[in-house]
């Protein structure tokens, strides 16, 4: 499966628990958050001022 913007974070984190440090690393410290777990990635990236199509990109390598 392709990771999207429109993957929310919790399904992210479920699916694919590896990635958790590339969302770290860009900032989004908040992973742990309930409110954070129904977010998407676009919502996520908007709220922390992160280039969604870059972090996108950087989740699908």
């Amino acid at each position: 499966m392709e990771i999207n913007k429109d993957i929310k974070i919790g399904e992210l984190l479920q699916n694919y628990p590896e990635k958790a440090q590339i969302l770290l690393d860009a900032g989004m410290h908040c992973l742990g958050c309930p409110a954070s777990q129904e977010e998407t990635i676009e919502e996520a990236c908007e709220v922390h001022g992160i280039d969604v199509e870059e972090l996108v990109k950087e989740l699908n390598k």
